[in-house]
């Protein structure tokens, strides 16, 4: 199978070196070319700002205008037609939501929201939950593939989702919405925004309910409906002191309480089980410009506090429990803008936290309560890195780094990427290639839990490379690229058989992702991906495959501005066939989850200079699929809104 992979990739890469040599007449080889894709700018993948184009990194960029166009009111749902990435509903909102990027497990993505570490040290595996995640206030959304701890550390095995909100500008501006629709959804926003002289402001508060669906499929007899509410406050304040120096300020903060169900399948319903969320997210950043703006500092200090409860109390059992983790980070960076390069140099180090207790009893004659506490633990780490950005002759862009980690619980880390890049600008053909490693720490639960966690723990590794190439046409407005990629996992934590946690799993995940963009003007675009993936897990005599990630996925999207004033948006998202478990049933049995086609619809239309209508319909063919098995999902379902701009 490996070798087919690498067999169709290299067939793909000559098929374009051919399509080049042909279509030399089509390329503008005058500086407009590169003033169009300059447009697009990366934060994430070197933690400086750079030009897409001169990264090797694969990544993908969320706009604040494809965000619009969507009029998805979740992360998750933008997330669900980009390339190399599945994701996993546990139920309706308010259940378990996760994101497997290029085939690796849900934790092993780090997600950020401002810069800020989102994922969760309460979690038995630090894993980041998306379910209660909305849009608001989110300016863009970068998705990068590969093993990043080089300059993300710990978490970032597989690749980092970085979530970038709204800065303020210019006067002040209110901006109203009111949306309704199926299974008795509401969400009300307010968002305020605007600058005055050295003062910049954005403020969202949004309220959103859903009366929601069963958890529990409905095929196996569930009918309890599973809702959830939540209020969101999103808000990003800045202060420039100078031309050298300014400061800003960053607020997140999400109460949620939800309705969940026991287990999918059968007798899942649960109508007692209910899940509390409190997580505030917040970060006091500054920046020091010196020598010209040739020195470039900046130093942060940013607070993750998360808090969950479940309860439920049924005719069976009653139990009570509460997680409470913590996350305290300062960074400090420094960017040296020299004339072919950019040396940064970086230091990290976090305390993250944790306690829980855990309680249940079966109402049965004779019952014993089962109580497990876990006090609170602590842990600190901290990473230093280097890295080095080159540019030679407008054609050449490289970036390599190495990072140096330490932690209370093992021995240090040793982490480094490199990422070069080729364009040959006569013919708008770029060649790409990265290799990196990375690790994920244990957590706190995995190391201390009295029950099966060991302080002996190692961190988890992964090597990760990929190849590939991007060809532009028509004067770069159509672009088509190919990249295969290849991940090998170590170290992995899973259980022996005296059920304590131990290095002693790996895995492999390889394949290839192919993506189109289309955007002949100012008012058509389409963007088309497909993705196959193989991902196993090897820690036995055979590969097995891993659970939820299916090998084939594709998506298309069309946005059409009709006249200024309307603009239509239709997306098509195909998933293969996975693979999962019935953990209802013991030992879990096998399952096969079908494939699905998922076609969403969008659109809006200005009434008003100020006043702009809009709706959306989710699974428009009402199409019946799975994403974990015995969990149900979102049947056809329509939302209509009003937005008001004063």
């Amino acid at each position: 199978m490996k070798n087919s992979i690498l067999q169709m990739s290299v067939f793909f890469i000559l098929s374009f070196a051919i399509i080049v040599n042909a279509q030399n007449k089509f390329i503008d080889k005058t500086d407009s070319v590169k003033t169009y894709l300059l447009k697009k700018i990366v934060v994430t993948a070197t933690r400086t700002a750079v030009p897409e184009y001169e990264l090797a990194s694969s990544v993908s960029i969320i706009d604040s205008s494809a965000i619009a166009n969507s009029n998805s009111s979740t992360v998750l749902g933008l997330l669900q037609s980009q390339y190399g990435l599945s994701v996993s509903h546990q139920g309706g909102r308010g259940s378990i939501s996760q994101v497997y990027l290029r085939g690796g497990n849900p934790d092993f993505t780090l997600v950020q929201v401002d810069g800020i570490e989102m994922n969760m040290t309460n979690d038995i595996n630090n894993t980041f939950d998306f379910t209660d995640l909305s849009v608001d206030n989110i300016s863009r959304i970068e998705i990068l593939r590969g093993a990043q701890s080089t300059l993300y550390g710990s978490n970032a095995i597989s690749g980092v989702i970085n979530i970038i909100t709204k800065k303020g500008s210019g006067k002040p501006k209110l901006n109203l919405s009111l949306q309704g629709g199926s299974y008795n959804s509401y969400k009300g926003l307010a968002l305020f925004s605007g600058s005055v002289r050295n003062f910049n402001y954005s403020l969202s508060l949004s309220r959103e309910k859903t009366g929601g669906f069963s958890s529990a499929d409905v095929r196996f007899g569930n009918k309890e409906r599973d809702g959830s509410a939540r209020y969101n406050i999103n808000s990003r304040i800045g202060l420039t002191l100078n031309n050298n120096f300014n400061i800003d300020l960053f607020i997140h903060f999400t109460k949620a309480k939800s309705a969940l169900d026991q287990f999918g399948g059968k007798f899942g319903d649960d109508p007692t089980y209910v899940y509390n969320l409190e997580q505030g997210a917040y970060k006091l950043r500054g920046k020091l410009f010196l020598l010209n703006g040739k020195w470039e500092q900046t130093v942060s200090v940013s607070l993750l506090k998360n808090l969950r409860r479940y309860n439920f109390d049924n005719t069976s059992a009653l139990s009570r429990s509460f997680y409470d983790g913590r996350r305290v980070k300062f960074a400090w960076q420094n960017n040296f803008n020299l004339k072919n390069n950019i040396v940064s140099i970086g230091a990290e180090t976090e305390t993250e936290s944790a306690n829980s207790d855990y309680f249940y009893l079966g109402k049965y004659p004779g019952a014993v309560p089962f109580i497990s506490p876990f006090p609170k633990k602590s842990v600190r780490s901290t990473g230093v890195y280097l890295q080095d950005q080159i540019k030679l002759g407008g054609k050449f862009f490289a970036s390599g780094g190495l990072r140096y980690d330490t932690h209370e619980n093992f021995a240090s880390v040793l982490t480094f990427r490199i990422a070069p890049a080729y364009i040959i600008w006569q013919t708008g053909t770029k060649i790409k290639f990265t290799y990196g490693t990375g690790f994920k720490a244990p957590s706190l639960t995995n190391l201390f839990d009295q029950s099966f966690g060991n302080p002996n723990l190692n961190p988890e590794r992964s090597r990760s490379w990929d190849a590939g190439i991007e060809q532009y046409f028509f004067n770069y407005k159509y672009m088509v690229g190919v990249t295969y990629f290849h991940n090998t996992f170590n170290n992995l934590f899973g259980f022996s058989s005296s059920f304590k946690v131990f290095n002693i799993k790996k895995a492999r995940s390889e394949g290839v992702e192919f993506y189109m963009t289309f955007n002949p003007n100012d008012k058509f675009v389409i963007n088309a991906n497909y993705t196959y993936t193989i991902s196993k897990d090897e820690s036995g005599s055979k590969s097995i495959p891993l659970l939820r990630r299916p090998e084939n996925k594709a998506s298309i999207t069309f946005n059409y501005n009709v006249t200024g004033n309307t603009n239509l948006n239709l997306q098509v998202n195909y998933t293969g066939i996975s693979y999962d478990k019935n953990f209802s049933s013991f030992p879990a049995k096998n399952v096969v989850l079908k494939s699905h086609t998922i076609v969403n619809a969008a659109a809006s239309y200005n009434l008003l200079n100020n006043i702009k209508l809009y709706g959306r319909i989710v699974n428009l063919l009402n199409t019946d699929y799975e994403e974990v098995f015995g969990y149900a999902t979102a049947r056809r379902s329509a939302y209509m809104g009003i937005k008001f701009n004063l």
